[in-house]
C-alpha cells in the first residue's frame, strides 16, 4: 500500500532539450496565436499591448510537483501539478485521505485554481475544509442533505472570512475556483465553484461530471445581469472568465443582494452520487486540463494507463504531458483518486505497450533516415510532423500520438547520437 510521499520530480533531460531547440519556432504561436488575457485581467488594446506584461512565458516551466498517498479503507491517490506556459503558478490543492475522529473513513480532496494572483487560492486551500467541518453537518449518520448544507455553508463562511483578510492584505482583485470531493463510506459528494471539473469513471465509462460555471451559461448570465453586470467576450464585464469563485470581491458589491446573488457567486454546486463497487477512479482537475481534453477522452486514457502503470504519480505526469502537448497554456493540476475497483496491471496491456514503443522507435528511425537521404536536416519538429501524419495502430485511447511524444523524443535523440558517430558534425543541430 502506498504511503504519503512528497517532492519535486525533475523533468527528463530530453524534454528540456526539446524546449531549447523548438522555443523560437513555437513561442510566437503559444504567446500570440492562441494567447489571451489572464482571467481577471482586461485585455490590452493597440499601442498598450507592449507595456502590459504577458501572462505567458517564452518557454514553459516543466518541473512537476508530485504527491501520493492512501486511505485505510482502500483509496489510493496521486497529485500532479505544473506551471506550464503561465507566467506564475496559481494552482493549489488539499489532499486529506482521512479526516480523523468519527470521520476517519471520510476523505477530502480539492483543487484551487487561482486568478489575478495566487494568494486567494493559497488561503482557501488552507482554510476551506476547516470551515466546512466547523458547521457540524457531517457525522456518522451521513445524511446527504446535511452534508450538502455543510459544504455550501463552509464555502460561504470561507468567502466571508476571506473578505476581511483581502481588505487587509489587498487581495480584492484575486480569486479562485474550487473543485472538491468529499468521500464518505456511502456517498461521493462533488462540489464545484467555477470552471474546474470533477469526473467519476465507473465500469470504464464516465458516470458523472460537474458542470462548469461560465458567464455565458443562461442561469449564470441572468444572475450577472440582475446584479448590474454584463457578459461580453464570454467574460463578466469583458474581464473575468468565471461566474462563481471565492474572492473576486470587486464583483460582489451589489447592494441589497445576498452573496449568492452577486455577479460572482461563492456558492458551490453540490451533487451526491451513491458509491458503487464498480467505481474505478475519480479525477479533480483545473481548466488547464479540460481545455484540451474531453471527459470521455480522459476517462479512456487513464483507464488505459492504469493497466500499464503501477505508480499513480506516473499516470498524473502522463496526463499533464498530454495536455501540454495538446496545447494547454494554463497551469495544469490533477488529482487522481483510485477506488478498490480501479483497473489493475495487465500482462497483455504491457505487451501491447512494448510493441507500440518498438513500432514508434522504428518509425522514427525510418523517417530520420529518409530525411537524411533527401539531404534534409532531420530536426525534431520535422520528424514529429511526418510521424503525426502516419497511421500508428495501438495508440492509447483518448491520448493519440501526443501521449507518446516522450517516447518519440527519446527515440529521436537516440537516432541523432547514432548518426553523430558516423557523420563528423552531426545533423541534428546543437
Amino acid at each position: 500500500m502506498r504511503t504519503a510521499r512528497k517532492g519535486s520530480v525533475e523533468m527528463p533531460a530530453f524534454v528540456r532539450q526539446l524546449v531549447k531547440e523548438t522555443e523560437k519556432r513555437v513561442s510566437s504561436f503559444f504567446k500570440g496565436g492562441r494567447g489571451g488575457a489572464a482571467e481577471g485581467e482586461q485585455p490590452g488594446k493597440g499601442e498598450k499591448e507592449e507595456v502590459i506584461p504577458s501572462p505567458y512565458l517564452d518557454r514553459p516551466v516543466l518541473d512537476k510537483l508530485m504527491e501520493e498517498g492512501c486511505a485505510r479503507w482502500g483509496l489510493t491517490y496521486a497529485l500532479g501539478s505544473m506551471q506550464g506556459w503561465r507566467a506564475n503558478m496559481e494552482d493549489f490543492h488539499n489532499c486529506v485521505p482521512q479526516l480523523g475522529g468519527e470521520l476517519a473513513d471520510w476523505s477530502f480532496f480539492a483543487v484551487f485554481d487561482g486568478h489575478a494572483g495566487s494568494m486567494v487560492a493559497q488561503y482557501c486551500s488552507q482554510h476551506l475544509l476547516g470551515h466546512i467541518l466547523a458547521t457540524g453537518g457531517m457525522g456518522p449518520e451521513d445524511d446527504p442533505e446535511k452534508v450538502k448544507g455543510a459544504i455550501i455553508e463552509g464555502f460561504l463562511q470561507t468567502d466571508k472570512h476571506l473578505h476581511s483578510v483581502a481588505r487587509r492584505e489587498g487581495w480584492e482583485r484575486g480569486g479562485t475556483t474550487v473543485v472538491a470531493t468529499l468521500i464518505s463510506p456511502y456517498y461521493i459528494y462533488f462540489t464545484n465553484c467555477g470552471d474546474s471539473r470533477a469526473m467519476l469513471c465507473r465500469s470504464g465509462q464516465v458516470c458523472f461530471s460537474t458542470e462548469d460555471h461560465k458567464p455565458y451559461s443562461p442561469l449564470e448570465k441572468e444572475r450577472i445581469e440582475s446584479a448590474g453586470g454584463s457578459v461580453s467576450f464570454q467574460r463578466i464585464n469583458g474581464s473575468l472568465a468565471v461566474s462563481r469563485a471565492l474572492g473576486d470581491f470587486s464583483y460582489k458589491g451589489a447592494e441589497n443582494r445576498t452573496p449568492s446573488q452577486q455577479m460572482v457567486s461563492p456558492e458551490p454546486e453540490v451533487c451526491v452520487v451513491e458509491r458503487s463497487p464498480a467505481d474505478e477512479f475519480l479525477v479533480l482537475a483545473c481548466d488547464g486540463v479540460w481545455d484540451t481534453i474531453s471527459n470521455e477522452e480522459l476517462c479512456a486514457f487513464i483507464h488505459n494507463r492504469l493497466r500499464v502503470c503501477t505508480d499513480l504519480r506516473d499516470v498524473c505526469s502522463q496526463v499533464i504531458d498530454l495536455c501540454l502537448y495538446k496545447g494547454s497554456l494554463d497551469n495544469i493540476s490533477i488529482i487522481l483518486l483510485c477506488f478498490p475497483g480501479a483497473p489493475q496491471l495487465s500482462a497483455e496491456a504491457l505487451h501491447q505497450e512494448a510493441e507500440l514503443e518498438d513500432l514508434l522507435e522504428s518509425k522514427v528511425a525510418e523517417i530520420y533516415n529518409e530525411l537524411c537521404a533527401r539531404g534534409e536536416e532531420p530536426d525534431l519538429l520535422s520528424v514529429l510532423t511526418v510521424l503525426a501524419s502516419t497511421a500508428i495502430p495501438g495508440l492509447p485511447p483518448g491520448g493519440g500520438i501526443q501521449s507518446k511524444r516522450n517516447c518519440i523524443i527519446s527515440a529521436y535523440y537516440q537516432q541523432r547520437e547514432t548518426h553523430k558517430a558516423t557523420v563528423p558534425n552531426g545533423l541534428g543541430g546543437s
